[in-house]
């Protein structure tokens, strides 16, 4: 089974940015989706941002906490994550995952995922 390992967490200052990597053991096959979630202190796994393979290779999202520009490097099996303007509210755990079941369109919700990373730890301070 491929598996999933993040990487590039770590502690930042507010306004400051991090990119954080998500790479796969081994390429997918037919259609993908990876996507990025968090988990928030109530302790829900918040979705931040997906991208498929067939669609677009990179795509930008400004959400209350920071502006995430995700992309796809297909030659290394790898999903990129580049957080700009973090905020303090930012801070969370951050999970990779792939939905491998040859979809469409991509999942907003955690259970859309087949594959899941271990998580790589963002602290933003003010």
């Amino acid at each position: 089974q491929v598996q999933l390992v993040e990487s590039g967490g770590g502690s930042v200052q507010a306004g400051g940015s991090l990119g954080l990597s998500c790479v796969a053991s081994s390429a997918f096959n037919g259609r993908y989706c990876i996507a990025w979630f968090r988990d928030t202190p109530g302790g829900e796994r918040s979705y931040i941002t997906h991208i498929h393979n067939d669609h677009d290779l990179k795509t930008d999202i400004t959400l209350p906490y920071g502006r995430f520009t995700i992309s796809l490097d297909k030659a290394k099996n790898t999903v990129f994550l580049q957080m700009n303007n973090l905020k303090p509210e930012a801070t969370a755990m951050y999970y990779c995952a792939a939905d491998v079941d040859d979809p469409y369109f991509c999942s907003i919700r955690a259970r859309g995922y087949q594959l899941w990373g271990q998580g790589t730890r963002v602290t933003v301070s003010s």
